[in-house]
């Protein structure tokens, strides 16, 4: 029977102050990553506080699903890397408290936000997707004359077309104007060519006014009375300039629903489910009318007499007709003409079949879009709970608390997960994936990684001890640290000082025998050093008993002491007489002659290391002995 312990309300209240604090922080990245996506739509528009409000605020509403996940990783990394820091969950699992046990009551809180993730993407992200968009092309709307792109046609002042071949963002100005205005029918246009221009929103923000510069105006005057006129006059003005009033209602109008609603990010998951099979019964009976008029296409043939016209029938009925026969027959204009005619044929069949291609495609990329945002909304609830068995082992087993290490290692597993994510969506979208593995491959992803941390957490695992690859790298670049000897703060016996001295004293004594008996800087046998075992007994000896004579001086209070044993060197005991411990590594590191050859330089380095390090320890212990002696009373 689950029971709430005073355990888990302490891991809740740890994990709960973090996830409040994380999701904001998250929240407020990825919204500002947003943002960054629409600031040219938000600047110079005049929005009042109300409209920025509402903007945010749906923002804010779209990007909580996304928030989430990240912020359960970084609240699990930092809850957990803080009670391994301050040896809390050391003190757990001494008290026969497993980890699974204690992960319990925020599995619990984990499934819990997922569900409210659903109801987000299910419920409230549809709304808040269709008000933003809906607000944002309001917004856009707003005023013309900042969205004018250069080069393009821009169609959204109603009734005309307008043309910008270069404008100035500081003055205002355009340049190189092109509008077409259709006011009725198609032949009631105007064209207006202008050399420069500006364009300004009355007051009361209900028309546009447009000054024009040195230009042009076409127009036909069609009207009623020659309706049924062949002949429609036109009038040609030139201008040095002219002012246009277009009607336009600049203030912020919300745009008509049914603009963005057909968009999948704005339906929910019954909606989307009943819409994948409208949409899949809709590209089934398109894709079966264009094969039915792929069927229809054939050769238009050059004009022919009746005679030859039953005799070709006859042959195709028979599967018998000769195309090449016919063709020669014909005289030479009529050949050329049936080359033309044929060639017309198959570039417009080229064409048709190219736009047909295009809208197929666009109806796919349409039903799978559909199919993406239905499985969406599980795989990014469940990612809430991967992350969680991602980030709590990895807190456990780093043990590093603080914003420092969780971070990076929050923003390496974000990266991956949005890489295989945005991935599979992509692909998926574009057909090149089936939609469910494009969907579902950062949750194939990460699983056996969130799996496997917890695997080596509950196993108290130092895999991911940084510490221990620190050390690691340390041995194998041949680097050390410095001792740090300092002053006990309680001294229950003085160290026996004579004894000490004379156990310096003898070490030096051993240390000279050695350099009479090793020649430290002489180059020693390859044969010996890979393929015969054997370490140097002395300087082990000589190491042990330096480190039990230290040991025994660091309990002194004499401060020239304490400083003159901080410089005796951590002294490495084998590397100087062959690279590895077990003898079947030295085999085949010899036998490899590069990194035989790399090791054995490696070696010689350290017996130079060493004969330092020997001479340092006399001199040392040359300096501790009088001042042991007189401390002793000697």
């Amino acid at each position: 029977m689950f029971r709430i312990r005073k355990l888990d309300i302490f891991i809740i209240k740890q994990f709960g102050l973090l996830f409040f604090g994380t999701f904001f922080i998250c929240q407020f990245v990825l919204m500002m990553q947003f943002l960054w996506r629409y600031v040219d739509e938000l600047i110079g528009k005049g929005l009042s506080l109300e409209v920025m409000a509402q903007f945010f605020t749906y923002m804010g509403l779209m990007l909580m699903p996304q928030a989430f996940p990240l912020a359960i990783l970084l609240s699990s990394l930092i809850t957990f890397g803080n009670l391994g820091e301050s040896s809390e969950l050391t003190a757990i699992k001494a008290a026969g408290i497993s980890l699974m046990q204690t992960f319990r009551p925020l599995v619990a809180i984990v499934l819990l936000i997922s569900c409210i993730s659903y109801y987000f993407q299910d419920v409230i992200g549809p709304k808040a997707n269709l008000s933003f968009y809906q607000l944002l092309l309001s917004v856009k709307h707003k005023s013309p004359e900042l969205e004018i792109p250069e080069g393009i046609f821009y169609d959204g002042l109603p009734g005309s077309n307008i043309y910008v071949q270069k404008k100035n963002m500081d003055t205002g100005m355009l340049y190189g104007i092109m509008i077409y205005r259709q006011t009725g029918s198609y032949e009631d246009q105007a064209i207006i060519l202008a050399d420069s221009g500006m364009m300004q929103s009355t007051e009361e923000k209900k028309h546009l006014v447009l000054t024009l510069y040195s230009g042009e105006w076409f127009e036909n005057m069609r009207s009623q009375d020659l309706a049924n006129s062949a002949n429609i006059p036109y009038r040609r003005e030139t201008f040095s300039t002219k002012r246009i009033v277009l009607d336009f209602d600049s203030g912020l109008n919300m745009t008509d629903m049914a603009d963005v609603a057909g968009d999948a990010r704005m339906k929910p998951l019954r909606k989307l489910l009943h819409d994948i099979d409208s949409i899949k019964e809709h590209n089934d009976s398109v894709g079966y009318s264009f094969y039915i008029e792929a069927k229809r296409y054939g050769l238009r043939l050059p004009s022919v007499n009746a005679e030859d016209s039953v005799k070709i029938m006859k042959e195709m009925a028979n599967g018998k007709a000769n195309f090449d026969s016919i063709y020669e027959r014909q005289s030479p204009i009529d050949r050329q003409s049936a080359v033309k005619s044929a060639l017309a044929s198959v570039q417009s069949v080229k064409i048709d079949m190219e736009m047909k291609a295009e809208y197929a495609r666009s109806l796919h990329r349409y039903y799978y879009h559909h199919q993406l945002e239905a499985i969406k909304k599980f795989t990014l609830s469940l990612s809430c709970l991967i992350f969680f068995f991602i980030g709590a082992p990895l807190g456990a087993i780093i043990r590093k608390g603080g914003l420092g290490v969780p971070v990076i290692v929050s923003v390496l597993v974000f990266i991956i997960y949005y890489i295989f994510d945005n991935t599979g969506f992509r692909m998926a979208r574009e057909g090149q994936w089936t939609v469910g593995f494009g969907m579902t491959i950062s949750t194939w992803a990460l699983a056996p990684i969130a799996a496997f941390f917890t695997y080596k957490a509950n196993k108290d695992s130092v895999v991911f001890n940084i510490d221990l690859y620190k050390n690691l790298a340390m041995r194998m670049l041949g680097l050390r640290t410095k001792r740090h000897i300092s002053s006990k703060e309680v001294i229950i016996e003085d160290p026996d000082y004579r004894l000490d001295a004379e156990r310096l004293a003898a070490i030096n004594d051993h240390i000279l025998r050695y350099h009479e008996n090793h020649k430290l800087l002489h180059w020693p046998n390859p044969i010996n050093v890979f393929f015969h075992a054997g370490d140097d007994q002395e300087i082990e000896e000589i190491n042990e008993r330096l480190e039990e004579t230290i040991e025994n001086l660091s309990y002194t209070r004499d401060k020239l002491i304490l400083t003159e044993l901080n410089h005796y060197p951590i002294m490495a005991t084998h590397a100087h007489t062959r690279p590895f411990r077990k003898k079947w590594m030295n085999v085949v590191t010899g036998l490899l002659l590069p990194v035989g050859a790399f090791f054995y330089f490696r070696m010689l380095r350290f017996r130079f290391r060493l004969y330092k390090d020997l001479r340092t320890i006399r001199l040392t212990s040359e300096k501790i002995i009088p001042r042991a002696k007189e401390l002793s009373g000697n």
